[in-house]
């Protein structure tokens, strides 16, 4: 076993990994960008390395820079976690060249399952399922339409040099195919340069379902059952759990099955993810599952397959780097229990999922449940990385146990100014849909305006902030106003009056009446910033109550006088509007790209834009007016 290893990575997995190392009594290095000099993963290292600046192309994304910093440190083996270079089969093979460890998988594993289409056909070649489709040289309208018709309707028509969402077209009868197929070709020419398509069976209720297996270089394969990770949001996974609900023992072994074929048709070494979709109208059918694509890494999700199966996969990750074999044998792997993990992001669900930045002044993560987390109180949520704070997970019996528990878990979230998905995280889990285990991969679509709707604040937590906020010394006199013998004898004693003041507040901007009492609640509790200003925290939200109007917030996407400004630092990746254009109320005027996400901010009304103050390239502060919108008349 390697003396030490360095991890070619930040945030919570960089302290994961870190984590077993010094279980196993690995020396741990770390390397970290300007903007993470002061960052949790760096303090807990034995040693850390400064490899750059904060842009992860000039850091943790600079190959040269990481392989010195390894050298230098004398590390004895890299792992990559996930993201940044970890499937990267260039700089696996440097690692290896220097004559370095590589916690990995075999580059030639990840270069077959990185081009997508030569996986698909592997995978049929060993024998595992994928989506019914048609990828083909003949491109011709007849041969086109033939294929669909042989699928069955409905067929989803893609471009093959497709992205974005464009150059592709849903088609859900025969007769509307020819239309739809010359639409979609134009666009796609017009988009890639590219006319080609191919033809995949539309899957109406798709299910994400994925398999965890774990190769030797001994040969062996062996999977750790599957997970259930259909609770996505754009794409981007929000709460994943093990076993997959309605799972089936027959099912199981059919989907288990495929994978570990899949893993053994490119000598998969390490851990690795076989992702399928499933046909969910019917529940899970073994006919109904299908081949995706494989992650050739360790996945963000893999605490909940360690919760429910008792493995330490990072563990097994070094012994396998080491050349040691799989610790278990297949008939040694059993399900214990239910696991759930959320993901908790710095963004405003209220604000269109707009992700937050800033430094944590107020942190608190529940206790009782297992936390992986890159960040601490005092810490920061910087523009330049992907927006996840930490990862909530938690092992019960059941899985109506599980659910329960972790949305108690997210509910006792509390972080300020920084803001947080906690909120939406609890709606989620307590959604009647989800407790029934009724979720496909469009769930958060469907019922986003309810996911998105904030708890309200309890009234005992109310009334407690105004308590907070009364003045010592106000109208009501001096000392305790609840006292009948203190405070202002002018007002009379009376044993049946009510003298509770009433409190004048601000929750989040809106004017309340607010009579104060000091009541224990269990939906939260309130923190006093200053005489003027509490938040009150409860079900995974944060309300700011002040004693005073707030002044008007900056920021916003759409101004009320048109301006639209930078929500935080950021780039900026398009205009699509020009100075003199006539725009509607919610049309993309200036794309800002921020922690690795673009956000369009639009037209707040109809009007004219006055003027575009940046160009494509430009880095904007947070705040800066980069277009105005002049309203029509």
């Amino acid at each position: 076993m390697f003396k030490s290893v360095l991890v070619a990575n930040r945030g919570e997995i960089a302290c994961r990994v870190f984590r077993t190392a010094k279980r196993m009594g690995i020396r741990t290095i770390a390397v970290y960008s300007e903007a993470d000099a002061r960052a949790l993963h760096v303090r807990e290292a034995d040693e850390a390395v400064l490899i750059g600046p904060a842009p992860a192309r000039e850091s943790y994304l600079d190959q040269a820079k990481v392989l010195a910093a390894a050298k230098a440190t004398g590390a004895e083996a890299i792992h990559p976690g996930y993201g940044f270079l970890s499937e990267n089969a260039e700089f696996a093979e440097a690692v290896m060249a220097a004559g370095i460890v590589w916690i990995g998988a075999p580059p030639a594993a990840i270069r077959a399952m990185g081009l997508k289409d030569a996986a698909k056909q592997l995978m049929i070649e060993a024998g595992v399922p994928v989506t019914p489709g048609y990828l083909g040289e003949d491109q011709s309208p007849e041969r086109l339409k033939a294929e669909a018709d042989a699928i069955g309707y409905p067929v989803l028509i893609k471009a093959v040099a497709g992205g974005g969402g464009k150059g592709m077209r849903r088609v859900d009868a025969v007769d509307a195919f020819l239309e739809a197929l010359a639409s979609c070709k134009r666009e796609a020419a017009s988009s890639f340069g590219d006319d080609r398509v191919l033809i995949e069976k539309y899957i109406l209720s798709p299910r994400h379902i994925e398999v965890q297996v774990f190769g030797d270089s001994h040969g062996e394969v062996v999977h750790l059952f599957e997970r259930d990770c259909s609770l996505q949001r754009r794409h981007q996974k929000v709460i994943e759990e093990a076993p997959a609900p309605g799972m089936d023992a027959a099912t199981r072994e059919a989907v288990t099955a495929a994978a570990v074929r899949a893993a053994r048709a490119v000598n998969y070494v390490g851990a690795g993810t076989i992702e399928f979709i499933a046909d969910g109208t019917e529940g899970l059918r073994a006919d109904r599952i299908w081949f995706m694509e494989m992650n050739t890494r360790l996945q963000v999700e893999h605490p909940v397959t360690e919760a429910i199966t008792g493995i330490d996969l990072v563990e097994w990750q070094f012994r396998a780097a080491a050349g040691e074999p799989v610790p278990m044998r297949q008939d040694q792997l059993s399900i214990n229990g239910w696991a759930m993990e959320a993901r908790l992001y710095a963004e405003d669900p209220a604000n269109g999922f707009l992700p937050s930045i800033g430094r944590l002044d107020h942190f608190v993560l529940p206790d009782g449940v297992r936390v992986d987390t890159g960040v601490e109180r005092g810490g920061e949520v910087s523009q330049f990385y992907d927006p996840m704070i930490a990862k909530l997970i938690v092992h019960a019996e059941t899985r109506e146990a599980a659910a329960e528990g972790l949305a108690g878990a997210c509910g006792s979230v509390e972080v300020w100014p920084v803001r947080t998905n906690a909120g939406f995280l609890v709606r989620c889990l307590e959604h009647p849909r989800f407790v029934a285990g009724d979720v496909d991969t469009g769930f958060i679509g469907a019922e986003e305006d309810t996911l998105t709707t904030r708890s309200v604040l309890s009234a005992e937590i109310l009334s407690n902030a105004g308590l907070r906020l009364l003045p010592r010394s106000s109208r009501w006199g001096h000392g305790d106003w609840r006292s009948p013998w203190e405070g202002d004898r002018a007002l009379g004693f009376r044993l049946n009056r009510d003298r509770r003041p009433t409190v004048t507040v601000w929750v989040d901007g809106v004017v309340a009446e607010v009579v104060p009492d000091h009541v224990s609640s269990q939906d939260g509790q309130v923190w006093a910033r200053d005489d003027d200003h509490v938040l009150a925290f409860g079900r995974g939200e944060v309300f700011s109550i002040q004693s005073r109007p707030p002044s008007t917030a900056s920021g916003s996407l759409g101004a009320s006088d048109g301006s639209l400004r930078a929500p935080m630092p950021g780039k900026i990746v398009a205009t699509p509007a020009k100075a003199g254009d006539t725009v509607t109320k919610g049309q993309p005027v200036v794309v800002l790209e921020a922690m690795k996400m673009e956000h369009a901010l639009v037209a707040p009304f109809d009007g004219v834009v006055g003027e575009v103050g940046v160009s494509v390239g430009d880095q904007v502060a947070a705040d800066a007016v980069l277009a105005v919108v002049e309203a029509k008349g």
